[in-house]
């Protein structure tokens, strides 16, 4: 056996208590993650293998919230931290900065809404590259997006402008702290619920034909250049998150979010292993977290036969394309609500004209003795005869309003919010909803197909969706017309105001020609200057008509008659000239009295299109096949006296994959604290084929917890306190000398070299492992199993955790080889890495020092 055998990176001395949970290592980089609690809530702490901080953020998002980090799970390129909270919230976190890159929310139980069960483990595996998708090889490299597609014909519009987005809030730790070693809150964006619960991939405005918001982060990048960043090893990954009542939620890609899976009902989904060439998942199910035997022998398979296919990516590219749609057509309301009515911190365009005609109103009651004035009856007067009263004379030659910066101003502030209205909703809104329109005509397709029938489309609420889209492209494009007669109509008032203000500083005989059109400044004052028309788009009830009643003259004939009524009239027209020279007054629709209140029919139409997406992504689940052999049905394990509930300090487990499809193995490390015995178990058992229903068997081998000296005879007995499976073949653990108070020790076992011996089906008896162990010991003590020490080859002696319980984290990829031992308080922790040794530290130590 080597003493000192592992290379020490670091010993952190922590300010605060931490928790190691044992995925805190990063894969493929050299890097672990701690959490500490600090005033309530929980922080996530980045540090290096070499000792230093990278960051330390806040993870909670809700002021209120309160809940702790129950897991966490890293994805697989190693840029996103899933982190698992107490109850139904799952943050991801960036590698790079600790900011929340997502927040995905855990729906609640359709059946039981009012309770929330605790989330228990989180899992993220890689996906699987070669999805059948077509015989015919990807020549013009279309990205997946087929031909004809809705997805196609959006990659072929042009790109729809930025919006504006919110400035990055610099804070006093951002400008004055050290470049990153901050202590930060999470940052995260005001995103509406609706949008929030919509299920998407990871945000790509250019599948939806947006344009990417340009944005300078920190670093100095832009949001397109952030985007690169992402890795494609994502692709078709799932993230896994399982709860205390033996439901998994999974998440396509880490983000679109695939329906619950209800295995177990009160118990503790354990260990989720996923067949890296197939949508299958294997677990044990237990009965509680602390009960770690009490889990089933033979493992529950979980078949997803809908992700074999690409059908579920492709829906889940055209609910993202539709989310990014939906919430820029939210924005682009927003934003023309607020230049309208204006917000908190901007006053509105529509406050200009009653303020001004308030303060003639209050001049011409307040100096002139008008009991009940009237401002437009005032300036209607003076439109139409040109009789212009005492005070409206005073107020327009001597008002600080009617200065000619105060003009404008005035002029500036409708002017531009008038043009905003009509170029957004030509430019941005209407091209946005016609978008969404086409990707629903493609969902409508796919409801109507047979062969996704599982999808569960509700073909009520797609057509209601088309139906809505028709009335806000309608609706938009007025908007964008009254606007455009509004701000014409404003031109023309202004240069009335204009007009009347020289000619009242001038005598009559210098009178400048008039420049206005009484018609539009008197429209201007019955429906614009105190009441617009454009109010009627934010205000008042949903719209309920049909745009094709109002837009097509109605006729009790059928179109074709129609149309050759038309016909007819053409060609007379043609054959005699004068038929042209007068045309006949043909009748609009009046759309004033409707309601057109586009801003309640976005937020309707989003309820309404968000139900759609999150019901068919639930598809995935809802198909899922739940079986498993006899050991693997809902159990009830008696108390046994050969294994007590509190004999079992540990269990760990592993499965190490082979080369033939379906060969797997499973491994479980138990360590039984008995103060007469305490044994160390390992077992052996071929996964795949357990749950295929093939008869059981198991390779045991049992260790006393002693190591064996140099010398015949030389024992000496270690009390385990912790252990983890490194990789396929290295045990790591930690230890101590029986009835001392230290020092610790972290050392290697070879457990795939170990001689194991078989127990057939016929000595395995029970459903869970309990029964299991319980078979073991009876035939230990009868003699049936041989006992041995524990083979240890490598070890080294802890500097930082000396008594009590450790935390364990490893990883044993190759080039990484790294150990992380916390010690039972949480402020101190050994980083060792297991393919160096002493000597080597030394020289590191001596070169440094050099």
């Amino acid at each position: 056996m080597e003493h000192d055998a592992f290379a020490s990176l670091a010993v952190l001395q922590l300010s605060s208590p931490c928790r190691l949970l044992p995925p805190a290592c990063c894969p493929d980089k050299d890097l672990v993650v701690l959490v500490s609690r600090l005033g309530g809530r929980d922080r996530l702490t980045l540090w290096k293998m070499q000792g230093t901080k990278k960051w330390d953020i806040e993870v909670e998002c809700d002021e209120s919230s309160i809940e702790s980090v129950s897991a966490l799970a890293w994805s697989p390129c190693g840029q996103t931290i899933a982190v698992s909270h107490g109850f139904s919230r799952v943050t991801l976190h960036s590698v790079q900065d600790g900011r929340i890159e997502r927040s995905l929310t855990i729906p609640a139980s359709s059946h039981n809404p009012e309770t929330q069960h605790r989330t228990t483990g989180a899992w993220w595996f890689p996906g699987c590259r070669d999805l059948p998708r077509s015989t015919i090889p990807d020549i013009f490299k279309r990205n997946e997006i087929n031909t004809g597609s809705a997805l196609s014909i959006l990659k072929v519009l042009p790109l729809l402008d930025p919006l504006r987005e919110e400035d990055h809030k610099l804070t006093a730790t951002d400008l004055f702290a050290f470049q990153g070693t901050q202590t930060g809150a999470a940052l995260k964006s005001s995103i509406p619920e609706v949008i929030d619960e919509w299920p998407s991939l990871l945000p790509d405005p250019s599948v939806a034909s947006l344009c990417p918001p340009i944005l300078i982060d920190k670093q100095g990048k832009t949001a397109k250049e952030a985007q690169n960043d992402v890795s494609a090893e994502d692709d078709n990954s799932l993230l896994v998150i399982g709860d205390d009542n033996g439901t998994l939620h999974c998440f396509l890609d880490g983000s679109y979010y695939l329906g619950p899976i209800s295995t177990l009902t009160s118990t503790v989904p354990t260990a989720v292993f996923k067949d890296p060439k197939r949508p299958l998942f294997l677990l044990h199910p237990r009965a509680s977290a602390s009960d770690f035997l009490s889990a089933t022998l033979a493992p529950l398979s979980v078949d997803l036969p809908l992700l074999a296919s690409h059908r579920i990516r492709d829906f889940a590219r055209l609910s993202s394309a539709a989310r990014e749609l939906m919430w820029y057509v939210m924005r682009v309301i927003e934003d023309l609500r607020e230049v309208w009515f204006g917000s908190g911190s901007l006053t509105g365009a529509r406050e200009a004209g009653p303020k001004w005609t308030q303060l003639l109103e209050t001049r011409l009651r307040d100096q002139f003795g008008h009991k009940e004035p009237s401002a437009i009856l005032e300036l209607t007067g003076l439109l139409v005869a040109g009789l212009c009263s005492e005070g409206l004379s005073d107020f327009l030659s001597s008002s600080e309003q009617m200065s000619e910066r105060a003009l404008q101003k005035w002029e500036s502030t409708v002017t531009d919010a008038l043009i905003k209205l009509r170029e957004f909703s030509t430019l941005r809104l209407v091209p946005a909803l016609q978008r969404l329109h086409i990707i629903f005509e493609e969902v409508r397709g796919w409801s109507l197909i047979p062969q996704f029938a599982l999808f569960g489309f509700n073909t009520k609420d797609i057509t209601h969706c088309l139906s809505s889209l028709k009335q806000g492209i309608f609706i938009a494009n007025l908007l964008a017309f009254q606007a455009r007669g509004e701000l014409r109509s404003f031109k023309h008032f202004l240069s009335f105001l204009r007009y009347e203000i020289a000619l009242a500083g001038n005598s009559p005989e210098t009178r400048p020609p008039p420049e206005h059109d009484i018609l539009e400044v008197n429209h201007y004052l019955m429906s614009g200057l105190k009441t617009s028309q454009i109010d009627r788009w934010f205000t008042g009830s949903a719209p309920q008509f049909d745009p094709g009643d109002l837009s097509l003259p109605q006729h009790d004939t059928d179109t074709n008659k129609v149309l050759e009524e038309a016909l007819e009239q053409a060609h007379a027209a043609l054959q005699d000239s004068s038929q042209t020279s007068w045309q006949p007054k043909v009748s609009t629709a009046d759309v004033s009295h409707l309601d057109k209140n586009l801003w309640v029919l976005v937020h309707d139409l989003a309820v309404r299109c968000q139900r759609v997406f999150a019901h068919v992504s639930k598809a995935t689940a809802r198909s899922a096949i739940v079986s498993g052999g006899g050991g693997a049905t809902p159990f009830q394990v008696e108390a046994s006296d050969t294994v007590s509930s509190g004999a079992c300090q540990f269990v760990r487990e592993r499965v190490v994959r082979r080369n033939e499809p379906g060969n797997h193995l499973q491994h479980l490390a138990i360590y039984l604290a008995s103060e007469m015995r305490p044994l160390f178990c390992l077992t052996r058992t071929p996964y795949a084929k357990c749950a295929a229903g093939v008869p059981l068997h198991i390779d045991v081998t049992v260790m006393e917890c002693f190591i064996a000296g140099h010398e015949p005879g030389d024992v000496t007995e270690v009390h385990l306190c912790n252990a983890e499976f490194f990789d396929d073949e290295i045990l790591v653990i930690v230890y101590k000398v029986r009835g001392t108070d230290g020092p610790m020790f972290a050392a290697t076992v070879h457990y795939s070299t170990l001689e194991y011996q078989t127990q057939s089906e016929g000595y395995v008896n029970g459903s869970a492992r309990k029964d299991m162990i319980a078979n073991v010991l009876q035939r230990l003590n009868e003699g049936h199993l041989s006992l041995k020490g524990i083979p240890i080859k490598r070890r080294r002696q802890l500097s930082a955790c000396r008594d009590g319980s450790v935390s364990l984290a490893v990883n044993g990829r190759v080039g990484r080889r790294v150990v992380c031992v916390l010690d039972g308080d949480g402020t101190t922790m050994d980083i060792l890495d297991m393919e160096g040794d002493e000597d080597m530290e030394a020289e590191d130590e001596s070169e440094m020092g050099a």
